[in-house]
Parts: C-alpha cells; structure tokens; sequence
C-alpha cells in the first residue's frame, strides 16, 4: 500500500495531511534525489493552478528541490498538459503540477511527471515514498550545490503554439461563436487565447479566479453556466474545462450537454476517416457507455476497458500502441499532440471537425446512441461490504439478468467510503431493476448485524 500517493498524484485538503508544507518539502526533497541522475545540471518544472494554497504547497516544493540540489524552473498557472508538454520539451528532469484538479479550493495536490512527460509509474512513486519516511539530511547538497530557482516568462506562449499546431492548418476559427469556461482555473489565459488567435469570436467565463473560486459552479463539473451562456449568447459552441484543464466537455448550440464517450467517439471516427487512428482501437475505462462500444464496433474499431483514471487510459494505450483513449467524465487522450488529457486540445479536433462539415455541433457531436445507464452510490462504515457472500450471489443474480443485454458495474470508490453501482442496457426498465437490486442488498450488508 502507498502512504502518500493515490490514483493521481498526492491530493488532499491543504493544511492537513498529506498536504501539509512538511511532507511537500519531503517530497521535493525525496523526488529531487530519485531523479538526480548523471552529472549534469538538474532542472525541475514546477506549475500550479489558481488555488490560494497553491502558493503555500509551491515554496515547500521548491525549498525541497533546491535542498536536494535540483535547479526549479517556475511557470505560474498553467494546464497540466502543459507541465507535462514543457517538461519534455525543455529537458527537464522532471515536472510537477500542483493541483487538485476538479476538486473544490480547499484541496490541493501534487503531480509529477517524469523527463518523457508522463505520469510516474507506481515503482517510482513507492522509490519517492520510501525515501520521504528516512532522515535525507546526510544526501542534501553541500552548500556550493544547492539549486537555483527561476521563472520562465514565455511557458503560456510555448504551450499556445503547442495547442495551436494541434488544429490543421488549412482551417481557421473565423466566424465561429465559442463560449469557453476555464472553471476559474489554470487554462484562463491559455484557453481563449489560443482559440482567438486562430480566428474565433470568444466569450469567456470561469476566467476570474481569485484563489477561493477555482470550480466553483463553473466548468467542466458545474457545465450549468455554460449551457445557458451558449444559448444567451448564440454561440456555435461551447467548451467546459476543469481546474487543470486535462478534462473537457462540450455544449452545442442549443445547449445540451456532450460527455466524454461522445467526443471520443466522434474522434476515433474523424482520425479513422483520415487513417490516423494507430492501433484500430480507442481506450475507455468501465464506465464508458456500450452505446459507444457498439458504435465503434460497426466501424470495425476495437474498445479497449481499464479501470477508472486517465493514468491507466494511458498505460494501455502505450501498452497497445493506441493514439485515442479518454474517459466519459471527460479527459482526453491525444497522444499524437500530449502524453496527459488535454481539454483545449481534444476541443480542437471537435472544432476542426465542425468546420469542415459545416454542420451544427447538435449534428456533428451526437453520433451514437446511448444505453440507458444508471449510476448510485451506496455509503457503508466499516469493512467493504463488496466482499460478502450475500453481495455476491445477488451481483450474479444480477448479471444473469442482464447476459447478453446489458453489464453491471460494481465499484469501491478510491476515495470516499462508497461503493458505486452501475448498470446499463438497452431496456431502461431492466437497468432500474439491476440497480435496486444490487443497492437494496448493498445497504442491509452496511447494516449492524
């Protein structure tokens, strides 16, 4: 078992254990040892989002690289893509994002990339681990070694032209609307600017944080505002980042909402099309709809299942040599263009696809039918109740119900004690029933006996 990292880097409420400044000093100090590697000059990227503790977590950071002889290259807030994206790029050795992401304000976190700007692997994290519970003091830098820190001012531009390069050349934006939230996050200056600059009328909100408001009834998890801000204003579409802007969602010109599994579809279908998709496969995780399964299936393209997370989105698709992976809640995974989500770039490949069909987004963006599917949660105290007998046999009850015309989900949350029961067929009548069943039997096991 891991201490101190989960499903995605190091997160929790600032202040409080594990993001306190004492165990971010450790960690820039263990982390900053792991990867001086050779003789060479160690750098660090270090980026944040817009949270007001992300200035506390930061300094903690760069005191530990610094002490551990790491030189810090700081960018201010900036996408996560892009701390990954610049970490390559400038040949650090490694790259770390403080931020919790589409969590509330009050959280933060850590996340950190290494030199080929991917996430650590589950070795690295526990190498980290283990060497933030030892006393460090006798491996510090002697005096004349202790790192340097500095800013580098263009970090914003390089990653626009990053984006940018992403959307082909021969199209432009010109006479496009776009309504785009940036969750009052780490993309709102990046995000709009990228998109006016390669032609679009921009309407800009979630792009006035003030360190308490990241998420706040905005983005990608409160699309809300954006629905009704599409429509108020006429726009042809609108985009929903969330605090790091690695996940996106779409509106369309009337103002319904367009998830995760609908992009990847309309992706994996434009790339294929255009012989781009590598692998003749697209990677999703469980809870992805079988309407999009299905959808792939008459393309003659494979779906490929993980467990929830975009890291193990990624896993699979090096593992595969897959280019196109995501999940429903939204990221992205483009890796001919970013080796993380990235929400402004798969908006990109959405617009380039509008404007060639010269079709409304209504149209263009709503390719398959979904599966009627249901999601609840059922809180339980003490010990899991997935583990009992009497669970079990209904969850078979359940999945002989739906054999041949459906799935049940069930799955242990990684960070609340809940457990999340899914299901999902093509009878609406048949998925409300599976779910109960599987809730009712779930909430008498949570019981005392």
């Amino acid at each position: 078992m891991k201490r101190f990292f989960g499903t995605d880097g190091i997160r929790g409420t600032a202040n409080i254990a594990p993001m306190t400044v004492e165990i971010a000093q450790k960690l820039g100090q263990a982390a900053g040892l792991h990867f001086r590697r050779g003789d060479h000059r160690h750098c660090v990227l270090l980026g944040k989002d817009t949270r007001l503790s992300g200035y506390m977590i930061e300094s903690a950071l760069v005191s530990g690289f610094l002490s551990a002889g790491m030189d810090v290259t700081l960018v201010g807030p900036l996408p996560t893509p892009a701390i990954a994206l610049l970490t390559r790029s400038l040949r650090a050795d490694l790259g770390v994002m403080i931020s919790a992401s589409h969590n509330p304000f009050g959280d933060n976190g850590i996340k950190l990339f290494g030199p080929d700007g991917f996430k650590l692997s589950d070795q690295d994290e526990r190498t980290i681990e283990n060497l933030m519970v030892t006393d460090l003091h006798a491996d510090m830098a002697d005096p004349a070694q202790i790192g340097r820190a500095s800013r580098l001012n263009d970090a914003a531009g390089r990653y626009i032209e990053s984006a940018k390069s992403s959307f082909p050349r021969k199209l432009r934006l010109d006479g496009m609307k776009i309504v785009i939230d940036c969750a009052n996050g780490s993309a709102y200056r990046v995000a709009p600017t990228a998109l006016w600059e390669l032609g679009a009328e921009v309407i800009r909100i979630g792009c006035e944080p003030n360190g308490v408001n990241i998420n706040e009834q905005c983005g990608s998890t409160h699309p809300e505002a954006l629905c009704k801000a599409v429509v108020q204003h006429g726009a042809h579409i609108g985009i929903a980042l969330d605090g790091d802007a690695d996940r996106v969602l779409i509106a369309d010109e009337t103002g319904r909402l367009i998830d995760g599994d609908q992009i990847l579809a309309l992706i994996a279908r434009s790339w294929t099309a255009e012989g781009r998709l590598v692998g003749n496969a697209v990677v999703a995780t469980v809870m992805s709809n079988m309407g999009l399964e299905r959808f792939l299936e008459k393309m003659g393209v494979g779906l490929e299942r993980t467990a929830v997370g975009d890291r193990h989105v990624v896993e699979r698709m090096r593992e595969r040599g897959v280019n196109v992976g995501g999940e429903q809640s939204g990221h992205m995974v483009l890796t001919d263009f970013a080796t993380t989500g990235d929400g402004l770039i798969a908006a990109l490949q959405i617009l380039a696809v509008l404007v060639e069909s010269g079709r409304p987004a209504s149209e263009v963006c709503r390719i398959f039918q979904p599966f009627p599917q249901k999601l609840r949660n059922v809180r339980y105290a003490g010990a899991c109740p997935l583990d009992t007998d009497e669970v079990r046999e209904r969850q078979h009850e359940v999945e002989r119900i739906l054999a041949g015309q459906g799935r049940l989900l069930l799955r242990r949350s990684g960070t609340e004690p809940l457990v999340r029961v899914m299901a999902e067929a093509e009878d609406a009548a048949l998925v409300e029933e599976a779910v109960s069943k599987m809730c009712a039997v779930l909430e008498k096991a949570t019981q005392p006996a």
